[in-house]
C-alpha cells in the first residue's frame, strides 16, 4: 500500500525528543528519513536503563521508520558526503542551540545555496530570534516559563510536569504540520523555505482557553488538578477502589447523570441548576459527589454512567492502557523484528488514512547500520567510502 511522503527524503540532525519524534512521524508517513549521527552515536542511545537490546528504550521511542549514518560533522572533509545528501534530499531538521548549525556547516544559507527548494526546520526552545534566543530550551524550561506548570498541579501544592515531556512532543507536531505546509507551498510555488520552530511559542499557543480566561478577567487561572476552570462537575474522583473521570458538559448531560446515579435533588437545587451556578457552588457540589463516589467500585459507577450515555472512564495505569482492548484493536501496539533485540514491541501510528496509512516499516537502527548503503546511493565507490570510514569521517 502506497505511503504519502515515500517521494520525501529527510535529513534528521536532531536529537533528544522533539526533533527526533517529529522525523519519526514524518517516517510513519513514508518518508526516507535519513538519521545523521555524530561520531558515537545519538547521544540519547545511552539513557538509559532501561535497555532494548544494547540501546535505550527511550532512544527507541523516536527513531523507528529512519535510516542511520555516522557522519564527524566538525572535520570539513565531511562536507562532501553533506552537499551529496542535500541535493537529494527534501527536507531538513536540526534542533541545536541557535548558531550551532551555522558553526558547523550545516546552516539554512549554506544548504539552500546548494538546494533552493530545501525546506529547513529548525527546532530550538526559544526561537531564532528574541530576547531569549541563546539560552538552552527544554521541554521542562519552556513549561515553567509559559505559565503552563502554574495551572499544573493540584490546589495548595507545588506545581508538576506532565508524565511525558509534552512542550517537546507538541512542538514535535507543529513541526510536522509546518513541514507539510511548506511541502504542499512549495508544490504551487517550486520555493523552499525556513521554519524558526519554538518551543515556547507553542506552549503559548496550548494556552489556549486559559488563556483567554486571563484575557477576559485579568486574574490567573490556578492549579486545579483534574477539574476543569469553565465546566463543574468535569474532572477525576476517587472510587472505593480506584478513579473514575467524569465529563458533564451540557445541561442534557447533567441531567442524564443526575438521574443515573439517583441524586435528582441536584436537579431541583438552584445551586447546581446551570453550569454556571455549578462553577460558583463547585466545591460544595464536588464534596457532594466525592462523598458519593467513594461508596462503590469504579466498575459500579462505569456501568451506570456509560448505561445512560454520560462519558466517563477508569483512570488506567500505562500497563493497562497498553494492554487494553480497544487500544490493541486499533494497531497502537505492534511487534517488529530489531537487528539486535530481537522481536520488539513498539507503539502502533495514529495515521488511519483510508488511501495512505502510516506504518512502522521498520525498528529503529542501530549506530551507523546504513553508513555504507547510503553512501553507495550518493554515488561513492567502495574505495572512497573505504576512505572516508578510514579518515573517521563517517562510520
Amino acid at each position: 500500500m502506497a505511503l504519502p511522503l515515500e517521494d520525501v527524503k529527510v535529513l534528521d540532525f536532531t536529537r533528544v525528543m522533539a526533533g527526533p519524534f517529529a522525523t519519526m512521524l514524518l517516517g510513519d508517513l513514508g518518508a526516507d528519513v535519513i538519521k545523521i549521527e555524530p561520531p558515537g552515536g545519538d547521544d540519547t542511545r545511552s539513557w538509559g536503563p532501561p535497555w532494548i537490546g544494547r540501546d535505550s528504550a527511550y532512544f527507541m521511542s523516536t527513531n523507528r521508520n529512519k535510516r542511520s549514518i555516522i557522519i564527524d560533522l566538525k572535520n570539513p572533509r565531511s562536507r562532501e558526503v553533506v552537499e551529496r545528501l542535500v541535493k537529494r534530499a527534501d527536507v531538513v531538521l536540526e534542533n541545536f542551540r541557535p548558531g550551532v548549525a551555522e558553526e558547523l556547516g550545516i546552516s539554512y544559507d549554506k544548504l539552500s545555496r546548494i538546494n533552493p527548494r530545501i525546506i529547513y526546520c529548525s527546532i530550538s526552545g526559544f526561537g531564532q530570534s528574541g530576547p531569549y534566543r541563546d539560552r538552552p530550551g527544554y521541554d521542562l524550561v519552556a513549561l515553567a516559563m509559559s505559565g503552563l506548570m502554574s495551572i499544573t498541579g493540584e490546589a495548595n501544592r507545588p506545581p508538576v510536569k506532565f508524565g511525558v515531556p509534552i512542550a517537546d512532543l507538541t512542538t514535535a507536531l507543529f513541526a510536522v504540520i509546518s513541514i507539510l505546509s511548506a511541502l504542499y507551498w512549495r508544490e504551487k510555488t517550486g520555493k523552499g523555505q525556513y521554519i524558526d520552530m519554538a518551543i515556547l511559542d507553542v506552549q503559548i499557543l496550548l494556552l489556549s482557553h486559559q488563556a483567554f480566561n486571563y484575557f477576559a478577567t485579568g486574574e490567573e487561572p490556578k492549579r486545579m488538578g483534574s477539574a476543569h476552570p469553565n465546566i463543574v462537575p468535569y474532572q477525576a474522583f476517587e472510587t472505593s477502589d480506584g478513579y473514575i473521570v467524569i465529563t458533564v458538559g451540557s445541561e442534557k448531560l447533567w441531567e442524564k447523570f443526575c438521574r443515573a446515579v439517583e441524586r435528582t435533588d441536584f436537579l431541583d437545587n438552584p445551586k447546581f441548576r446551570t453550569n454556571a451556578d455549578r462553577v460558583v457552588n463547585r466545591e460544595e457540589l464536588v464534596e457532594e459527589l466525592s462523598r458519593m463516589f467513594r461508596s462503590k467500585p469504579t466498575s459500579f459507577w462505569l456501568e451506570v454512567l456509560e448505561k445512560a450515555g454520560v462519558p466517563a472512564a477508569p483512570v488506567l495505569t500505562v500497563g493497562q492502557a497498553l494492554n487494553n482492548e480497544h487500544v490493541r484493536y486499533r494497531g497502537m501496539v505492534v511487534e517488529i523484528e530489531h537487528q539486535e533485540a530481537g522481536l520488539i514491541k513498539m507503539l502502533g501510528t495514529p495515521f488511519k488514512l483510508s488511501e495512505t496509512p502510516g506504518r512502522v516499516r521498520a525498528p529503529p537502527p542501530i549506530r551507523g547500520q546504513h553508513t555504507y548503503e547510503i553512501l553507495k546511493e550518493l554515488g561513492f565507490t567502495d574505495e572512497e567510502i573505504r576512505e572516508l570510514m578510514d579518515a573517521r569521517i563517517v562510520e
